[in-house]
């Protein structure tokens, strides 16, 4: 079943993220998605949004769809001009991807090419109205195209550390799905007690909800994300367990089983993000009953 059939639906949905190489040797992408085939409906692949240069996400996607599986891709407009990303959406179609997340992009300055000029020529709310357009015919200066192309396109909500922030998102998210997204990716989810008290709000907008699990590969990660990224609430229990555990590193993926796992009935999905530990998402697949 294509992710757009098991998204409407409503089947249990999970992504595996997986970044494109800084090179050319796709050998490891192949590895980790063949590891997985059959226990994930879909391979999300990234393009550069986080800031550092890699090989294009049309390129992985293509791949990835080579591969017998379906494929994901980020696009977002810190990098393209209007002109470029509206070819780079029709070439997708016809590599064979129908899948795209509209995704905002890090700072220039937080990536590996810090002096790359920015372009930002359109936002996020502008950029899934312009595959709509597309979709229905017509480029963003009117012309009618010569066969349209068709995708399943879904939008981020953004990190929000209480109410009054996810208020705020939730009005950014309410316009997105307006102008044309059928699913949303969640931030990291750590503690699944609070989300689900969130999720009360963002169900409001009927929308498939597809929510992030992160894997924390050690205590150092978890204590900086604790008391850097507010919005991520790791509690301090959770840093106690990972440190006292025998073995750390398994613990670490036990606990991105047992996230997955608790999501499933609160979410429509989950995408797993394990930034480089992609060999390990069996094993996170295993904990987590998949």
């Amino acid at each position: 079943m294509s992710f757009q059939r098991r998204l409407t639906s409503g089947k249990f949905l999970v992504l595996a993220e997986m970044n494109t190489p800084k090179g050319v040797n796709l050998s490891e992408l192949v590895a980790n998605s063949r590891r997985i085939k059959g226990r994930v409906d879909a391979i999300v692949i990234p393009d550069m949004d986080d800031g550092v240069m890699r090989m294009s996400a049309l390129a992985g996607g293509a791949l990835i769809h080579q591969q017998g599986m379906e494929a994901i891709i980020h696009v977002y407009c810190r990098d393209r001009n209007r002109m470029a990303l509206q070819g780079d959406i029709l070439a997708a179609h016809m590599l064979g991807i129908r899948n795209l997340v509209v995704v905002p992009g890090e700072e220039i300055t937080n990536g590996d090419h810090r002096d790359a000029m920015p372009v930002g020529d359109l936002d996020e709310l502008a950029l899934i109205t312009t595959i709509q357009s597309l979709q229905n015919g017509a480029d963003m200066a009117g012309f009618s195209l010569n066969g349209s192309p068709e995708f399943t396109t879904g939008c981020t909500l953004g990190a929000f550390a209480d109410d009054h922030a996810l208020d705020q998102e939730l009005e950014k998210l309410e316009e997105k799905v307006a102008a044309g997204a059928r699913f949303v990716v969640t931030p990291p989810v750590f503690d699944v007690d609070r989300f689900a008290a969130s999720m009360e709000k963002i169900t409001a907008l009927d929308v498939p909800v597809i929510a992030t699990v992160f894997l924390i590969k050690s205590v150092g990660i978890a204590r900086y994300m604790a008391l850097n990224e507010p919005g991520a609430h790791i509690s301090e229990e959770m840093i106690k367990r990972i440190r006292k555990a025998p073995d750390r590193e398994l613990e670490c993926l036990k606990i991105a089983g047992e996230t997955t796992a608790a999501l499933k009935s609160l979410v429509q999905g989950v995408k797993i993000e394990t930034l480089g530990w992609e060999h390990k998402l069996p094993t996170i697949l295993g904990h987590a009953g998949l």
